[in-house]
């Protein structure tokens, strides 16, 4: 877990200790973990791309630091294999958030990738780049070069498209995008459904309008799970200029005076030192990022010296805006169409459906954990779809939990434009311990008005002619739930995260007071650090939030490149 540097804001405090600086206290008291041109905290989504793209030179050296193993886990690979890895501590770093208000004050379990490729290892495989208005709202902002237009060229870069190259796909990339290998008469019923409800089928949802419905296309590779270590990562560790080092826990960035110049970190009982002579580049996440920021002294100053941690740059926003697509998961029992639920329980079907995958890798075990996807509005006044549904043919109390013994599907819809905000904050000085994380879902009128009409209208949904052979009835919350009260206890009592945490560094202009980072991604006030990853995002993005977090990746890494050329 790390982070970025640069232009100190007019609002920031720079606090320089008066004493041995944190990097000579570090060379003297860890061995010798070598030294590089880049040090990149964090293995997953971006670290992958990122190790790939600055290890392209040979002449520059980088040092890839990932906490988590290898992916060498059959599960990581077959795609039905989330189902075993959320919530598993082999794959998970099964982090808990604190107790939510707006959720009945549960605490609910924050599944984060434990592995090279992070969360890309269990994800939903999900390509989707959210609408063209997320991006223009970055660039309206003040953040130049973050509209549609200026970062549909990076996510093209990359890509690998099941169609070929054309105005809004590439090919050739690494980051490998099929359709779907498995159709269910569920599903269809459902396109049908959407259309009585006046949402048209679409083909992709990805050319800028997410708006409809249809398949979602996913990164698979003929059936197979596409992590990032997969496409970007595992075909460049012959490169003699890039280090791989898993296993690894980061302490701290290494400070000199306001200058990041290195990584302190811990592998095997022993505390390392590795230097950087241009850059450290967080790439840990919206929860991994923030967490190191401050215990390097990076963050709010009363938090910090509420842990003992001496301030060495006073930034507001480290760790603050936290935000999430909250999902509600209305579950139906049906009858008289194949689920997942019902397959499960014979043993025929199982030796079927292991079988097919052997030998056709297709059917059950390549389905990505949302199959459908339906982009619409929850009220009339939205102007763009605000609610994605991920519909799924089975059910189950939660990920990590076994799937219910009856037959049934889950109508996942989210708020893709959530208003609520929480935080990430260190627990302690001991960077073993997990952070705090409140993402205090529900806790505007807006995202409880939200989630009222996200339910209304799954049941108009669950109620349409073309789901009415299969008899759907209402499992959860139940039928009894009806009231504009008791929609929104309901809603509290169902609602969970769909694993989008972003905005915890976020870029920002120079009058933002919660801006971490500017719009090259370096930290503010500290030279030679940025923050590339989903942290970054000045704002949620309408749609899973993989895709995105690799274009920042693949931005990201052309700035560091353009910027050392200077």
């Amino acid at each position: 877990m790390a982070q970025t540097s640069a232009g100190l804001a007019h609002r920031t405090t720079v606090f320089v200790m008066p004493t041995i600086g944190n990097a000579a206290m570090a060379s003297s008291q860890s061995r010798d973990g070598g030294s590089f041109d880049y040090v990149i905290i964090g293995g997953g989504t971006s670290g992958s791309l990122l190790a790939n793209r600055l290890s392209a030179d040979p002449r520059r050296r980088v040092l890839l630091l990932e906490a988590g193993g290898d992916d060498d886990w059959l599960w990581f690979h077959i795609p039905i294999g989330y189902l075993f890895a959320i919530g598993n501590p082999r794959a998970d770093w099964c982090f808990k958030t604190e107790p939510v208000p707006g959720l009945d004050n549960r605490s609910i379990g924050y599944a984060r990738g434990k592995v090279l490729g992070g969360c890309t290892a269990i994800n939903a495989m999900i390509y989707m780049r959210g609408q063209a208005e997320d991006y223009d709202t970055w660039r309206q902002s003040g953040l130049t070069g973050w509209g549609w237009s200026d970062v549909l060229p990076y996510f093209k870069r990359h890509q690998d498209h099941f169609a070929g190259a054309s105005e809004m796909h590439g090919a050739g990339g690494e980051w490998r995008v099929e359709k779907a290998r498995v159709r269910w008469a569920l599903m269809d019923a459902v396109e049908a459904a959407g259309i009585e409800l006046g949402i048209p089928p679409v083909a992709d949802f990805n050319g800028g309008s997410n708006e409809g419905s249809g398949y979602f296309q996913v990164n698979q590779r003929r059936g197979r799970r596409w992590s990032a270590a997969t496409g970007f990562l595992k075909p460049v560790l012959t490169r003699p200029n890039l280090a791989l080092r898993t296993g690894v826990h980061v302490e701290k960035v290494a400070l000199d005076g306001r200058r990041a110049s290195g990584v302190i970190y811990r592998r095997d009982g022993e505390r390392f030192l590795a230097t950087a002579q241009a850059e450290v580049i967080l790439a840990a996440g919206a929860i991994g990022s923030p967490q190191i920021l401050q215990l390097s002294g990076i963050g709010p100053p009363d938090l910090l010296r509420a842990h003992g941690i001496a301030v060495v740059h006073a930034l507001d926003g480290v760790g603050e805006n936290l935000h999430d697509h909250l999902q509600l998961r209305l579950i139906y029992k049906v009858s008289g169409v194949p689920t997942v639920n019902a397959m499960q329980k014979s043993l025929w079907q199982k030796a079927r459906m292991g079988l097919e995958y052997a030998l056709f890798r297709r059917g059950a075990l390549t389905m990505a954990p949302s199959t459908y996807g339906l982009f619409t509005r929850s009220a009339r006044q939205h102007a763009t779809p605000n609610v994605e549904f991920h519909i799924q043919p089975l059910s189950l109390d939660k990920f990590g939990d076994p799937l219910h013994d009856f037959p049934a599907f889950t109508a996942s819809i989210c708020n893709l434009r959530p208003t609520s905000r929480g935080y990430v904050r260190i627990k302690s000085p001991d960077s073993m311990a997990a952070p705090a994380i409140q993402p205090n879902y529900l806790s505007t009128e807006a995202d409880r008005q939200v989630a009222v009409d996200s339910i209304r209208l799954t049941r108009r949904l669950a109620a349409t002619r073309a789901l009415a052979k299969y008899r759907p009835e209402e499992f959860l919350p139940g039928p009894s739930v009806q009231s504009e009260a008791e929609l929104r206890q309901a809603a509290g009592r169902i609602g969970s995260t769909i694993f989008h945490p972003v905005s915890t560094a976020k870029m920002g202009i120079d009058s933002d007071p919660l801006a971490v980072l500017d719009g090259r991604l370096r930290v503010r006030g500290i030279d030679g650090l940025r923050v590339i990853d989903a942290a970054a995002m000045p704002r949620i993005t309408s749609g899973n939030t993989a895709s995105p977090t690799l274009m920042i990746a693949e931005k990201g890494a052309a700035m560091v490149v353009e910027d050392a050329r200077r």
